[in-house]
């Protein structure tokens, strides 16, 4: 059952900017991985499924609830981390948590707690003197401490430390196992494709790929590296009419692009080739992405 629901939403800023006939869904107890560099519509989606923004068409639902029509109610059953967190500097970050935790009626502290040991965070001190990273902390803290069902997430590791970033991975493993419900918008490729159930790729406002991160690791489409074990050999390999993503002439190796379908034939031919190795070329969600965007595809 779907949990949260885009449907064709459309929100047109001009130029070029915005969000066209967006659509997906997100099941329960799914985690959904946004990807797309910066201005691409990963933060105009999400502040749609908010309620902070009125589609100009479509709708998005969580829940069953109009995100439009309904976004205190649907606020209450969220955990939110925006992408950059406009904090009071007067506060400390244990007056901050506490006042979230009030707003959200929330008197057991129990589990803040928890996370704040988790992440080795002391709030005590003022926020505006406060690194990003433990502002993020911070942030990671006021999103789930209340134990919510469904979570969004906007580049939650930024600022984090690799040792945090894996404390944030081990966590939203387990939110995962409880059965929560995910949607993370990171420009960590790795974090990603570890987590997520599922990923969808964002480009100008659309939606251009969606898929299971399982398969990346079944793709029809499969690259080879390979080192030939002369010159004499090399120059004859690179004649072949082969798929090649990559010659290094000077180390006798290329990498070769071989479809499912072909890869018989492929076989056939190495057989006439002396070798030194053959390895397959792991597909990951970095490389789908770049398909899409190329070397213009720095995310954020």
């Amino acid at each position: 059952m779907a949990i949260l629901q885009v449907e064709h939403l459309t929100k047109d800023y001009g130029g070029g900017k915005g969000i066209f006939d967006l659509s997906f869904s997100i099941e329960k107890g799914e985690v959904f991985g946004f990807l797309g560099p910066n201005g691409a519509g990963k933060t105009t989606t999400i502040r749609h499924i908010l309620g902070f923004i009125k589609p100009q068409e479509g709708r998005a639902e969580v829940d069953g609830l109009d995100c439009w029509r309904c976004p205190d109610q649907i606020q209450r059953r969220l955990g939110y981390l925006p992408g950059e967190i406009a904090f009071p500097g007067d506060m400390t970050g244990t007056a901050f948590i506490r006042l979230i935790a009030e707003l959200r009626g929330l008197r057991d502290m129990r589990r803040a707690e928890s996370l704040i040991a988790r992440f080795e965070l002391d709030p005590s001190g003022r926020l505006r003197r406060m690194s990003k990273g433990m502002k993020q902390k911070i942030g990671l803290v006021c999103a789930f401490m209340h134990d919510p069902a469904i979570l969004v997430l906007d580049e939650p590791t930024s600022g984090l430390d690799p040792l945090m970033q894996h404390t944030f991975v081990e966590l939203i493993d387990e939110e995962k196992a409880a059965g929560k419900t995910i949607l993370m918008s990171s420009h960590m490729f790795d974090e990603v494709e570890r987590t997520c159930d599922r990923v969808a790729i964002i480009k100008q406002g659309r939606l251009v790929s969606a898929m299971g991160t399982d398969e990346l690791r079944h793709a029809r489409q499969k690259v080879y590296k390979l080192e030939l074990a002369d010159d004499r050999q090399f120059a004859a390999f690179r004649a072949e009419p082969l798929a090649f993503a990559e010659l290094r002439p000077d180390k006798r190796q290329a990498k070769v692009a071989v479809r499912d379908e072909d890869i018989n034939a492929f076989i056939r031919l190495l057989s006439g080739y002396d070798l030194l190795y053959l390895s397959e070329v792991k597909r990951t969600l970095e490389d789908v992405f770049l398909e899409y965007y190329g070397g213009d595809g720095h995310v954020q």
